[in-house]
């Protein structure tokens, strides 16, 4: 008896070892599949979590665009993670590639082309009217050299928007840069200023000569153009890139556009306001209807709205201190996202004010002047016509 029950054991223990080895043999080479369909049902399961939710696995801390696959990274975070572009990401599921990539630079695109979902990714649309990451490419922020208060280091403080005409030339307001004694220089490719995790760097360049529109009015703010030409030109990318100017006899009746912007205060760590690049969708006001609103403001009943601005807003929705200078875009007709900038961001009354439109310095206005000196600065115009 004791002599067969080693038998069946010895038969039992052959069987087992044959039905491990046949199932290794039926899954080999497959090994890693396996451990990313366990990995992709974890996350599916994650990827929507509250907002105080961890990720509970053996995981690292990388920037969101390294974990595959790419997960939403407002919604799945961890308290290991110090930069909110980072996520926890499984050992086993990172992608192997550099921390920040170098965007497609293989072909000159469009004048004018909106990303309208993002670049590389795109976040959760409809927050707090945040942009997508190279959503507006022709956005530049404008920044000026300054010493901190121990008169040693040097920061650069956040002056206002601008826009890209040409890889080497800036649209901006002549407000912005009035003083040429300081030093400035623009930022392209921005997102998030308070973190360098972006999927692609931004670029930035000295700003070399200061051409301000020879009719700018200081008090009155009119003719309140300038034109900034770059120490090097720009590489045009899929986050980078120009805007389109506008033909003369363009109409901008009914026309719904936006503008963008950051507000106020400093790049970097020391920043305290917008830092994600925001987006506000703008309807064109009839001249009339805009002038008779702003009479019912502090400029009172006599004033008169100069021939270079072109107005956009209200109904509650307006620019802010810190957004002057940006470029207010508008559809080109029948062409999907692309834009031309109908202006430039001069002043408003107030933020949000209900009914009172900002006012906005008319490109239609200037393209001659522009193009005046883009020719004797030996910069093709080509690059901003549609």
């Amino acid at each position: 008896m004791l002599i067969m029950l080693r038998i069946l054991l010895v038969l039992w223990y052959v069987y087992a070892l044959f039905y491990y080895v046949a199932a290794q043999s039926e899954t080999g080479g497959k090994s890693n599949q396996s451990v990313n369909v366990v990995v992709t049902e974890v996350t599916t399961n994650t990827t929507n979590p509250t907002s105080d939710s961890v990720v509970n696995v053996d995981c690292q801390c990388v920037p969101y665009y390294l974990c595959n696959p790419t997960y939403d990274y407002r919604k799945v975070r961890s308290n290991t993670c110090s930069d909110y572009l980072e996520v926890c990401c499984d050992v086993g599921n990172i992608v192997n590639q550099p921390v920040t990539l170098k965007p497609n630079t293989s072909k000159l695109r469009n004048c004018g082309v909106r990303n309208a979902e993002g670049v590389g990714f795109q976040t959760v649309s409809g927050n707090d009217n945040e942009t997508q990451f190279g959503e507006f490419p022709w956005m530049i922020a404008l920044l000026q050299k300054q010493l901190k208060q121990d008169n040693k280091n040097i920061i650069y403080k956040y002056q206002c928007g601008a826009s890209l005409i040409h890889p080497q030339v800036v649209l901006t307001a002549a407000h912005c840069i009035s003083d040429k004694n300081h030093q400035y220089k623009i930022r392209a490719g921005e997102w998030d200023t308070q973190t360098d995790n972006e999927i692609y760097a931004h670029q930035e360049r000295d700003v070399k000569t200061i051409l301000i529109h020879p009719q700018y009015y200081t008090r009155g703010v009119f003719y309140d153009y300038a034109l900034l030409i770059l120490d090097s030109p720009l590489e045009i990318t899929e986050n980078v890139n120009v805007i389109c100017l506008p033909n003369k006899n363009v109409s901008l009746d009914n026309l719904l556009c936006y503008t963008t912007g950051w507000g106020k205060e400093i790049f970097g760590i020391e920043g305290r306001y917008q830092n994600i690049l925001k987006k506000v969708e703008l309807p064109i006001v009839n001249r009339h209807k805009c002038e008779e609103q702003l009479r019912t403001t502090r400029l009172g009943s006599r004033f008169k709205l100069h021939e270079t601005y072109v107005c956009a807003g209200g109904y509650g929705i307006d620019t802010c201190k810190g957004d002057g200078g940006a470029a207010l875009v508008c559809p080109i007709s029948k062409e999907e996202n692309r834009y031309f900038q109908a202006g430039i961001l001069a002043w408003s009354i107030g933020c949000s004010r209900n009914s009172i439109p900002a006012a906005y310095a008319d490109v239609t206005k200037v393209l001659d002047w522009i193009d005046i000196e883009m020719v004797f600065n030996n910069f093709d115009t080509e690059f901003y016509r549609y």
